[in-house]
């Protein structure tokens, strides 16, 4: 697994800039990061429970602090701390972050949002916004 030379947060930007050993170089901006978090919140307690994320096209990290020699977990402003990026975690991301932009914007136009990015709702469709890990609808209270 690559490790990480250099890693820069970029708030003006919105954009977490990240460097590898291996010669790779990624620009993950904070809400990629936040809408596939790696926390219970945002995948759940297993496959098929992800909670789709709403709303961060504006989110901004706050801080971040060091977990031991393998990642860093973000203190985003939306009050969302509780991810813990591992190094691997951040070089997906920003390999694949293409793929994932594409796949996020399908997710929120499947539930009914749409617009330019796809993040705006659909009047009148009744969509859920929020539940997940903490709620209680994932039945963990």
């Amino acid at each position: 697994m690559p490790t990480p030379t250099e890693l820069t947060v970029r708030r003006h930007s919105k954009v977490v800039e990240i460097a590898f050993d291996d010669g790779a170089a990624f620009s993950i901006p904070f809400e990629l990061m936040r809408v596939y978090s790696p926390s219970a919140e945002v995948q759940g307690h297993g496959p098929g429970q992800e909670v789709l994320q709403l709303g961060k096209r504006d989110v901004l990290i706050n801080g971040v602090e060091p977990v031991g020699n393998y990642g860093i977990k973000p203190i985003f402003n939306d009050g969302h701390e509780s991810g813990i990026y591992t190094w691997d975690t951040l070089y997906k991301l920003g390999k694949d972050q293409d793929r994932l932009w594409k796949d996020y914007l399908g997710r929120l136009v499947a539930a009914g949002f749409k617009g330019d990015s796809g993040r705006e709702p659909i009047p009148d469709l009744g969509i859920k916004k929020g539940g997940g890990c903490g709620s209680g609808s994932c039945g963990c209270k």
